[in-house]
């Protein structure tokens, strides 16, 4: 009985080891490339679709957090009102906050010997998130705050792009005119250059100390220009944004990240279909490719079919037999299209060998974002589907007559 069970898995091996010089076996390797070729290209494409949505956010990120929330009666969009930290919301937010910052900004001047460039001075306080901002650091240091005297600090950060306009470096000090009535002016010493390859931060913000906005707007310690709200799950963000919306005052208005910055969630949203046209492309282009020469075995066994026939097999025993071949084709391209995919991955990762150009892409290489929940399901959709459509062509088996197959050249 366990002979007999076994029987079409052995014959299925036996064709296998007895094809190598054959034609089936050139079409056998075909269909285990266009496999593993397919696999490789379509983890490939979801995984670097998801390290460029994930870098880019972070620098995103790194400067608008998930939520911004500002005083209502704002009336220049450059610089912020006054918004107290003794409100509801900052001292008692809601669950799905996971960090909450104050902030100001305020438009100024930087002016050197020979140029003048407008900016927007972004002064950012003692509790700001510096871990996500440090990736975008080229050369220098953060901003040391003093929270022991009240003095604020004498520093600056600045981006490459403005550093390079102004013929500016590190350690250099500026002269940095604050466009309010009557102007003011403070000297500033660069102490870190970063580069987010993004011109809505690069041409635009300089970050600084947000005691040095308090002490020109006549602010108490108790008050920032608004708050950065961080949620513990981004993908929920619809949700976290309505907790924080019940939480504001009256005189408060927010706003999202993806709202603030349309253009690039916008873009993402297109990206990823455009991915999931590619992959139903791929996936069905490799499904067909392995259904087409699972029947061009079929028929080139129409003399063996016949003669199982002939010798009293079921076609139910002779369909297992080509199920058992057509999946063993479908394993190892599966097998071949993970190291492919997985290997090329891994190397780009670590070597980052494929460069990009920033001021395009906003990144220096192509990205690669791990997903392995996303990677067993790109596998388990493709063996699943093959090994549906691996049905179709073997029941062309039940229509061959042992006499003529026997005969068949």
């Amino acid at each position: 009985m366990k002979n007999q069970t076994n029987f079409p898995y052995w014959l299925a091996r036996r064709m296998s080891r007895s094809s190598d010089s054959s034609f089936s076996a050139l079409v056998t390797r075909i269909a285990i490339w266009s496999i593993a070729l397919g696999l490789a290209v379509m983890m490939l494409a979801f995984m670097i679709f998801k390290g460029f949505k994930e870098q880019v956010q972070e620098k995103i990120f790194s400067f608008s957090a998930h939520i911004q929330v500002l005083k209502y009666d704002s009336h220049n969009a450059f610089e912020t009102q006054p918004l107290s930290y003794n409100r509801p919301l900052y001292q008692n937010p809601p669950a799905e906050v996971s960090h909450i910052q104050g902030f100001a900004q305020k438009p100024v001047l930087i002016k050197t010997d020979e140029e003048v460039m407008g900016a927007v001075f972004k002064g950012v306080g003692q509790e700001f998130d510096w871990q996500k901002f440090e990736k975008n650091m080229v050369e220098g240091r953060k901003i040391q705050i003093d929270t022991v005297s009240g003095d604020y600090a004498k520093e600056l950060l600045i981006s490459r792009t403005i550093a390079d306009k102004l013929e500016l470096k590190l350690h250099d000090t500026v002269t940095v005119f604050f466009m309010q009535e009557p102007p003011r002016v403070r000297k500033l010493r660069i102490v870190g250059i970063y580069e987010t390859s993004m011109e809505e931060f690069d041409k635009t913000l300089i970050l600084g100390d947000l005691a040095l906005i308090r002490r020109l707007n006549q602010w108490n310690d108790s008050i920032a220009g608004g708050y950065e709200i961080f949620v513990k799950d981004f993908e929920q963000l619809d949700s976290s944004f309505e907790s924080v919306y019940e939480a504001m005052d009256y005189d408060m208005h927010a706003i999202k990240v993806t709202d603030l910055y349309d253009m690039f969630f916008s873009w993402f949203v297109m990206i990823n279909r455009n991915a999931v046209v590619f992959f139903c492309i791929i996936l069905f282009v490799a499904c067909f490719n392995t259904a087409s020469i699972l029947l061009i075995l079929i028929m080139e066994r129409t003399q063996l079919i016949g003669t199982l026939k002939a010798l009293g097999a079921r076609d139910s025993l002779i369909k297992q037999v080509f199920v058992y071949k057509g999946l063993n084709i479908t394993l190892k391209g599966i097998f071949l299209g993970n190291t492919i995919g997985l290997g090329f991955a891994f190397v780009q990762d670590r070597f980052r060998f494929l460069p990009l150009k920033p001021e395009y892409y906003y990144l220096d290489a192509v990205p690669i974002g791990w997903d392995w929940q996303a990677i067993l399901g790109v596998n388990m959709i493709l063996l699943i589907l093959i090994g549906i459509l691996l049905f179709v062509p073997v029941r062309i088996i039940s229509h061959i007559q042992p006499i003529k197959a026997i005969r068949f050249d």
